[in-house]
Formats: C-alpha cells, structure tokens, sequence
C-alpha cells in the first residue's frame, strides 16, 4: 500500500496517511499524460489573433496610376500585399483551439500523474498555526520543510478559515502556486518540483476519484440494464411479429386453397359444355356448273 508521511509545519515527522492505491498506486500512462497536457495547453488558448486582408483594410478603391505607359510596376491597390500597409496574406483570424477529450481519459491522466509525483508530496498535519496572513511566515515554513528553493503547488479544500490565510499569505512568493482541490490539473502538478498540502485535502482527493468510480460504475449498470430491455422487449415484439404472420400466412393458404379447386373443375366443365353445344359441322356444297 502506497503511503506518505506526514509532518509538522517544522517539518518533525508525526505518523503516515494511507495514499488511495487507485489514485497514487497506479503505473502512470505517458500517452495519456501528454493527450491531456496538449488539451489542456490548447484550451488556454484566447484565438483572438486577427489580421485583414487587402478586402478588409480602410482604403484602396482606386487605381493608384494607369496600367502603361508610367515605366513603373502595374498596380492596382495601394492596399495589396506587396505594399506597406496592406493586407496581410493568409493571416491569422480569431478561431477555437479547443480540444475534447473523453472524461475517463481526463481521470486516468490525473491519476497518472498523482502517481508519479509522489515522491514530490508534502503532506502536514494542518495549518492551523497560521491566525494571521504573513507572507514571511510562510516563507519560514518553505524553508524549514526543504522546499523553499523548489517551484511549490500548495493545494488545498478552503474548507477552513486557515486555508484563506495560508492561500493570502502564499500568493506574493516567487515560485509558489495555490490551487484548489477541485482544480487538479496535469500542467500544475508536473511543473511543480514539490507538491504541498494537509491530510484533510489528501482525503478529499482520494474520496474524489473514489466517487468517480463509483458513479461510472452506477451509469455502466444503468446502461447495460437498459439494454437488456430493449433487447427483451425487441425479442418479444419479433416473436409476436413472427406470430402474427404465421397465422397470416396460413389463413392465406387455406383461403387460397378453397379458391383453387372450383378454378380447377371449371375449365374442364366449359370445355365439355363446349364440346356437348357445338353442332357438327357439315361439308360445304360444290358450286353446280350452269348449263352449256
């Protein structure tokens, strides 16, 4: 079981907190890592970047001299892009950068990274000590845990009123960031060279992926129950889909049988008729020849 220790703000080690094995236990997945690093840097972008065109810049409309007969050039703008305060050609125009990336990547990059900075984490008791902002205390409790001359990511729940002192006393210090719990990101955590907090934040992070999980779990269940009713239901209505054109089709072949037979016996009967009505038909008379 991964764990790490926990000290006092001098930095005197008091006892060990259990780390989340799901969260801090996992082996770090780099591809991932750098997907949601990329995203992350992309959605920073603003996009704002805008430039114009030869149709977009004030002025332009006439022809600056005639097409010959001057020796110089042929122009017809002074708003082209080979002119000095023209257009600009395939320019930058304000866009999205942003990228999606699917949640359970989000999670398994955040994790990922918590896994591999633990050896960068500092985990203390509590700052209850801190009954007033004073940034120079704080540079004092820097240096007596070591990492006074490290890039520093102090995280913490501002579940208590010293969380808003210690963030106050924090923000003015070189080198220092303070974040919330519920704003863990991979680009924080992997610039930081040590990683700051107390054991109250540490539960909050590892009851965090903890309900996660959970959740996914309920939603999988959810889904594939939903499923097999469909399925069931689907099954059901082709069976009696099935059903109902059996009995169609045999109540079609008993009435098509039943109209077969007279059709059958009809033609011969006609025929006989036919033959029984017709009268013989007699040779024909040879013409008689007249008389000389």
């Amino acid at each position: 079981m991964t764990s790490a220790q926990v000290v006092d703000l001098k930095g005197k080690k008091l006892s060990e907190v259990a780390l989340n094995d799901e969260v801090f236990g996992i082996t770090p997945n780099v591809g991932v890592i750098h997907s949601a690093l990329v995203r992350q840097l992309a959605n920073g972008r603003a996009g704002s970047a805008n430039t114009k065109t030869r149709m977009e810049v004030r002025g332009g409309g006439r022809k600056p001299w005639r097409q010959k007969g001057t020796g110089r050039a042929r122009a017809g703008s002074i708003r082209s892009p080979l002119w000095a305060g023209g257009g600009v050609t395939f320019g930058p125009k304000p866009r999205d950068y942003s990228i999606t990336m699917p949640k359970k990547q989000r999670q398994l990059a955040l994790k990922s990274v918590l896994a591999g900075s633990v050896d960068k984490l500092v985990v203390v008791q509590d700052f209850d000590a801190f009954k007033e902002a004073k940034t120079k205390q704080f540079a004092e409790v820097l240096k007596s845990l070591g990492i006074h001359d490290k890039k520093v990511l102090v995280i913490l729940d501002y579940a208590c009123d010293a969380c808003d002192r210690i963030a106050l006393s924090a923000r003015n210090i070189e080198g220092v960031r303070v974040i919330s719990s519920n704003n863990l990101n991979v680009k924080d955590i992997l610039e930081a060279g040590a990683i700051l907090t107390n054991t109250r934040t540490l539960e909050v992070i590892n009851n965090r992926f903890k309900a996660n999980e959970a959740e996914t779990e309920s939603k999988a269940a959810s889904k594939s129950s939903a499923k097999a009713e469909s399925a069931a239901s689907m099954k059901a209505a082709k069976a009696g889909g099935d059903a109902s054109k059996k009995a169609a089709s045999d109540k079609a072949t008993k009435s098509g049988d039943s109209a077969a037979a007279p059709k059958k016996a009809a033609p011969k009967a006609e025929k006989k008729e036919a033959s029984d009505e017709a009268p013989a038909k007699k040779p024909a008379a040879k013409p008689k020849k007249d008389a000389e």
